[in-house]
């Protein structure tokens, strides 16, 4: 028999873990405690417990090409910004097309996940679960963990003083479905994230006032970027890469500095974040509706009255009926022992931010628990790739993982922010974990071999198939799927004029095509 492995969750995470077992000839068996795939992105009305929760107008932060598992690009017709209904069908096409519907459980939960008596030698784990109310125990050779990290909300009180007099109503961001519950009322959203903001613009268009209040400020971006291309289209790119991460750090902030704030200057709109930190927020709206006054940005919280608010550094009270925590979740792993995973103020103690560091067998790994810069598709199915191998015993390159103590990978700019080492520059670590299993393209071999193809690469989108062009798990559709990813992104847009020839974009390769030799040359590619 195979190498038997266990699958906790059937998201993003777990559909792409089975596919790399399968991939791999392991033995799959993925446990999901609802009845359904889809994890994150699977809407449901009611909020049910242990699982995420979307409100309906969720829509994908990072655009089709760049969010697409490595061998199975989007269909052509789909929107480049997927509504949450649109990346569950694609979901549900990866695991109709990779057969993985007969490796799931439905309903049925990971109780306990503790080491096998005779770990030691064989580095097995033995995995209780529960269905219909029966507990059945199992001894896998392995365990990926894909659980996620968006269950568990984080809502500190204690760092509001005087929420306990507010008489008003207030909730996490979890809770939130729809907007009319905001009819009419004065609106605090606390906390800039992604959810924050898209919360503030949702409730002004029907409250009678809103405030979001951040301590740190933030980068806005807007999904739509220079001349309307998608802004991770164009903003990562291996030439991007390469000048973010060998500028000395003060030349790189002042960069990002400039381009950030060439849409919008951050200072006029009280956005500009304190400290050198970059995790952008993604949302087309909020600069008009601070511009038209729908929305307010104050500094943080200094204390709660019962009626109204005070701020920090601001002497009048602002009134408010309802509050919005945007605090964000905390990552837990209830069915592991602590010393398995240990997660200490948002920080998990994991080489590459996927294997416990101190277990003598390297049989348990956690996918999907970065928050990169970009899609999290990509970046977790190139974790199980690798983790697959490293389960087989196959080590591309020999070394095993477990001799880093913790992990803290992230540059100084790209990375660090409140989950600081969660967040991490994503093509420098998908390039480091291809180099593992020897996926990495080589951008200078290809230049000889393939040179168009080299350009394409190197200047632009840094989309998932560059990583299925050679190696283990090659796939042949990957040199046609990157020569035609423009043409894919501008199918959905260009409906009243019949399609011309591929974008201009691509054009540029050409006349900065010396320029990758020089770069090349520079810093030794």
């Amino acid at each position: 028999a195979g190498m038997r492995v266990a699958v906790v969750g059937a998201g993003v995470s777990g559909l792409a873990a089975t596919k790399c077992c399968l991939d791999e000839g392991l033995e799959p068996t993925c446990f999901e405690q609802s009845q359904d795939i889809g994890g994150l992105w699977r809407y449901t009305e009611h909020i049910e417990a242990a699982r995420p929760s979307l409100y309906p107008s969720v829509i994908s932060n990072t655009s089709k090409e760049m969010s697409a598992f490595s061998d199975f690009p989007y269909p052509e017709d789909f929107p480049v910004f997927l509504p949450n209904a649109q990346l569950l069908d694609y979901l549900r096409r990866y695991a109709e097309r990779f057969s993985l519907w007969e490796h799931i459980k439905f309903r049925t939960t990971v109780v306990s996940i503790r080491k096998h008596p005779d770990f030691a030698t064989t580095g097995q784990w033995n995995v209780v679960t529960e269905a219909d109310g029966k507990q059945a125990s199992h001894v896998f050779d392995a365990v990926m963990v894909c659980s996620g990290s968006f269950s568990e909300p984080s809502l500190p009180l204690h760092c509001f003083p005087g929420i306990e007099k507010f008489r008003g109503q207030y909730f996490h961001s979890r809770q939130y479905k729809h907007p009319d519950v905001f009819q009419g009322k004065r609106v605090l959203v606390v906390g800039m994230g992604n959810s924050g903001v898209d919360i503030a613009v949702e409730a002004s268009r029907v409250a009678s006032k809103v405030t979001i209040c951040t301590r740190r400020g933030a980068w806005l971006l807007s999904r739509v970027f220079d001349q309307g291309y998608p802004w991770d289209m164009v903003f990562n790119t291996r030439l991007m890469s390469l000048i973010r991460n060998n500028l000395p750090g003060p030349l790189s902030w002042g960069l990002v500095n400039y381009k950030m704030n060439q849409r919008l200057n951050h200072e006029n709109y009280g956005l500009q974040p304190e400290r050198r930190y970059f995790l952008p927020v993604l949302n087309d709206d909020l600069p008009s509706y601070i511009l038209t006054g729908r929305i307010t940005i104050k500094p943080g919280v200094e204390e709660f009255k019962a009626n109204s608010v005070v701020f920090h550094n601001c002497p009048e009270e602002e009134p408010i009926d309802i509050v919005v925590f945007c605090t964000g979740y905390n990552t837990s792993f209830p069915f592991l022992e602590e010393s398995v995973v240990k997660v200490e103020n948002k920080h998990a103690s994991l080489y590459k931010y996927v294997f416990p560091t101190h277990l003598q067998k390297h049989t348990l790994a956690v996918i999907g628990l970065v928050k990169p810069l970009g899609a999290i598709m990509p970046v977790t199915e190139m974790q199980a790739r690798w983790v697959t191998r490293v389960f087989k015993g196959r080590r591309a390159n020999g070394s095993s993982p477990g001799y880093q103590s913790t992990v803290q990978i992230g540059h100084i700019l790209f990375g660090l922010s409140f989950d600081e080492v969660m967040k991490t520059e994503c093509l420098a670590y998908m390039d480091m974990l291809a180099s593992f299993i020897g996926a990495k393209p080589s951008v200078l071999g290809l230049l000889c071999r393939d040179p168009w193809l080299a350009l394409t690469i190197f200047f632009g989108p840094c989309s998932p198939y560059q990583y299925r062009l050679g190696g283990p798990g090659h796939w042949e559709g990957a040199r046609q799927a990157i020569l035609t990813q423009w043409d894919r992104t501008l199918k959905p847009t260009g409906t009243r004029v019949p399609a011309g020839s591929s974008s201009s974009f691509p054009s540029l390769l050409i006349v900065v095509g010396f320029l990758l030799l020089l770069a090349a040359m520079i810093f030794g590619l």
